[in-house]
């Protein structure tokens, strides 16, 4: 007998045992989770860039060179990372309250088109002050972004439809929006792009004061980074510093909770899916006024909506490391057009949300290597 109990000991080994988070992570570990999960999907990156014939050092290499290499590209960097940034924010914000916007693509796309209508239809005079002209072409672009954001949000509080399909279904209603006035009544000899916008239109870029500053000839990044850092320090402020950014993130936390302390639940998914609109909307007419000055195809947005959903995750919803991250991804965009296979810088950004996702688990959940119990 005692060496039959002997003998279960000795074969009593370890096993991993996964047990629900009961206690809150330290506040840096959110952050080491997300670094792991970045790292990991680089690695992935590189064994996918390997089978495309590649190589994977040199290939990173690259992309930190033609990013970050000088003033010119790091500016050119900044550029794609403005409309990134204003578009992460406007996920952060509605996936904070466990609001799972996906139509944030085509909110761009309606600021765009909000912005671009104060300048052909017109309601401005051509002749108006820059202020005038780029307070006004913000606010338009900001309430077409609101009033995409509010379909779905008010689908969502009221009738209780999936967000989800209701924001991917507007995406491509708002393509079809867009292409019916580039197409038709704002074509320019027929051709898929509006009229240029004058320059009274046109967000200031560092080149404009380069007699003033000869270290600012031919940068190309414009007023726009500063209206997403703002944006974001706004932001900041309204998810953590106020009465209402509680209610969003009690609500996303537990609901029922929410509920039971008497906040508005159907009212906040309203306005937090409009406020993530408008931010969206501030992205597009970003773009129409600082970058392409005129109005095109549904291509203008090039899949901002869809990187910053991306990035708000890797940000783990926070505005202020939202900027951060955008740039990262400006850069991994920038110089992933000159990577080969053409496919390859998608699919690393497909890989980096995948990893992402993942590893919220180690957030929700504790990973325990135990004693196996004895029989």
């Amino acid at each position: 007998m005692a060496e039959s109990t002997a003998l279960k000991k000795k074969s009593a080994g370890y096993r991993i045992r996964i047990e629900p988070r009961l206690d809150v992570p330290p506040a840096w570990y959110p952050l080491l989770v997300s670094v792991g999960a970045l790292v990991l999907a680089l690695f992935l990156g590189g064994i996918l860039i390997m089978f495309a014939g590649g190589d994977p050092l040199k290939s990173y290499q690259h992309i930190a060179r033609a990013s970050f290499g000088n003033i010119g590209v790091l500016s050119d960097t900044i550029v794609k990372a403005t409309p990134i940034l204003l578009a992460a924010l406007a996920c952060s914000v509605a996936f904070r309250m466990k609001l799972w916007n996906i139509g944030a693509e085509g909110q761009f796309i309606m600021g765009a088109w909000g912005a671009s209508a104060i300048v052909l239809a017109p309601v401005l005079d051509k002749d108006s002050p820059r202020w005038l002209f780029l307070t006004v072409m913000a606010l338009a672009g900001m309430g077409a972004g609101a009033l995409w954001g509010f379909i779905p949000g008010f689908l969502k509080a009221k009738l209780n439809v999936n967000e989800i399909i209701s924001t991917l279904m507007l995406n491509y209603i708002a393509v079809a929006w867009i292409n019916f006035w580039i197409f038709g009544v704002w074509s320019e000899g027929g051709f898929q792009m509006s009229p240029k916008f004058p320059l009274n239109a046109w967000l200031p870029r560092l080149a404009d004061y380069a007699k003033s500053v000869p270290a600012f000839r031919g940068l190309t990044t414009h007023a726009g980074l500063l209206i997403g850092v703002f944006a974001a320090l706004i932001l900041w402020l309204i998810v953590y510093r106020s009465r209402w950014g509680y209610e969003i993130r009690l609500i996303g936390d537990n609901a029922n909770a929410a509920r039971y302390a008497g906040i508005n639940i159907t009212g906040n998914i309203i306005y937090v899916m409009m406020l993530s609109g408008a931010l969206a909307g501030l992205g597009g007419m970003s773009e129409v006024s600082g970058m392409v000055h005129r109005l095109q195809t549904a291509p203008i947005a090039a899949g901002y909506g869809f990187t910053g959903i991306i990035v708000a995750w890797l940000a783990k919803l926070n505005p202020l490391a939202i900027i951060l991250v955008s740039v990262l991804f400006g850069a991994l965009i920038l110089a992933g057009r000159e990577i080969q296979p053409s496919g390859v810088p998608k699919m690393i950004q497909g890989i980096i949300l995948v990893c992402l996702i993942a590893s919220d688990f180690l957030l929700r959940y504790r990973v325990r290597i135990a004693r196996a119990e004895e029989d």
